[in-house]
């Protein structure tokens, strides 16, 4: 497979140096329905761990590989805004929601990558997404375009990679966080974090049970979908 289409960097903190088109920037893609705590702390670990700059949390506008989110664009923007408020580093990118069309993650790479020139850039993905990738658009092009950083919990082997990405891995896998400084895309990061077993489907399910949600998410953003009626069972008819 071709290498990064970027040269690496020669002083590994040269990336930090420079102004906007010097910092690294991690991703954190989804369709936020809604927002919780397994996203947050993903997010805030990797944000110091990695020693990014900042970390971009990422709303889909049309999932290409699931069902429309329940919640509008305009709402699971909102909670998002809500759930960052006054957290430094963390911070929303709403390209995806801004741009027609279905939300291909190669696309949005490399809407970024021409925003942030040469910086280095980190696609943090969980290991379902992970162990997916085959069947997302253009996949292959995800590393010219960034790091890929996987995240999974600790004792997560890799036994079942499929081939092509098993491939992918062995050529570009890196062991240590401060590689990702040195190159602007390219390696492959598996990064354990902590694990939180908390889904939005399951949350939502709640909702429309009746119950409460309460600590699973941040209260800002429970009090806005219990303003908004969010998630709440059909009426029979």
């Amino acid at each position: 497979m071709p290498g990064p289409v970027f040269p690496a960097t020669a002083d590994p903190l040269a990336a930090q140096r420079g102004g906007v088109s010097g910092v690294a920037v991690g991703i954190l893609g989804g369709t936020f329905d809604p927002v919780h705590f397994g996203h947050l702390r993903a997010a805030l670990e990797m944000l110091e761990v990695l020693g990014l700059a900042e970390v971009r949390l990422l709303p889909c506008g049309q999932p290409p590989h699931r069902e429309p989110p329940r919640a509008s664009a305009t709402e699971r923007l909102a909670m998002l805004e809500l759930a960052l408020a006054g957290q430094p580093g963390l911070r929303v990118d709403r390209r995806e929601l801004e741009r027609s069309g279905p939300s291909y993650m190669v696309d949005t790479l490399a809407s970024l990558r021409a925003e942030l020139g040469t910086a280095p850039l980190c696609l943090l993905l969980g290991s379902d997404a992970f162990l997916g990738l085959p069947q997302w658009h253009r996949w292959r092009e995800l590393p010219r375009l960034a790091h890929l950083v996987v995240l999974h919990r600790p004792g997560w082997t890799l036994d079942a990679v499929p081939a092509p990405l098993a491939e992918m891995l062995a050529a570009q896998r890196i062991s240590a966080a401060a590689e990702l400084m040195r190159r602007p895309a390219g390696g492959i990061l598996l990064q354990p974090v902590t694990p939180l077993d908390i889904s939005a489907t399951a949350i939502r399910a709640q909702i429309a049970a009746g119950r409460s949600p309460r600590y699973l998410l941040p209260d800002a953003v429970w009090d806005y979908i219990r303003r908004r009626n969010l998630y709440a069972a059909a009426p029979a008819e």
